[in-house]
């Protein structure tokens, strides 16, 4: 999918209760840009991030998509995005096979990879007929960022990327991104871990929109 996607992030705030998470979030993000938004434990990065995906109600502002001259519609933006956080949920029923077959249904993957090609990149083939439920937390994580960053759409958001990953397995999620998401509108959430974020160019902090 060829990245002429751009966001617009206008008067963007969100609350939780009487408690603004954020407020006055304005951003034009071009294709390709490659964005951190840093903040401490518990200062709405996940929150913001969410926004900008759309999956979130925002209490005031909107985010809007735009592809190719053309305003994209809220309920298509799915198609554009792929994400990896904590708070998104593998099927645990599922083999890791059956988890990158289910995912290609839905969103295929770059380059027309196939499965076995996904398996082969995720670096856990020994692993594919095992069931998610019985991955340690570090293996789901590099689950997570496998499924997202292969699959064949223009905007890539990662939240805390590095969570549960040893020192190789960070070195190998560095390698996939330099291989195949430099293309891609990247956002990153991150406690100041710089290699979630090396490739980055452009920093968004929490502090600035309370």
């Amino acid at each position: 999918m060829q990245n002429t996607v751009s966001i617009q992030v206008s008067n963007a705030g969100k609350k939780f209760g009487r408690e603004w998470i954020f407020r006055k979030v304005d951003l034009n993000i071009s294709p390709g840009e490659k964005i951190v938004v840093l903040g401490l434990n518990g200062s709405g990065k996940s929150t913001l991030l969410q926004a900008f995906t759309t999956y979130l109600t925002l209490n005031e502002g909107h985010v809007t998509y735009t592809g190719s001259q053309a305003s994209i519609p809220t309920e298509s933006v799915y198609k554009y995005i792929s994400v990896a956080s904590p708070y998104l949920e593998l099927v645990e029923d599922f083999t890791l096979q059956e988890q990158i077959s289910h995912a290609a249904l839905f969103k295929p993957f770059l380059n027309g990879l196939s499965t076995p090609e996904v398996i082969d990149l995720s670096g856990l083939s020994v692993h594919a007929g095992k069931f998610i439920r019985l991955f340690s937390s570090g293996m789901k994580q590099r689950l997570k960022l496998t499924l997202a960053i292969l699959a064949d759409a223009p905007v890539l958001f990662l939240d805390e990327p590095t969570t549960n990953l040893d020192a190789t397995v960070v070195e190998w999620y560095k390698e996939l991104i330099a291989r195949y998401a430099m293309q891609k509108t990247i956002i990153v959430c991150s406690n100041s871990i710089k290699e979630e974020y090396a490739f980055c160019n452009r920093t968004l902090t929490m502090e600035d929109y309370k």
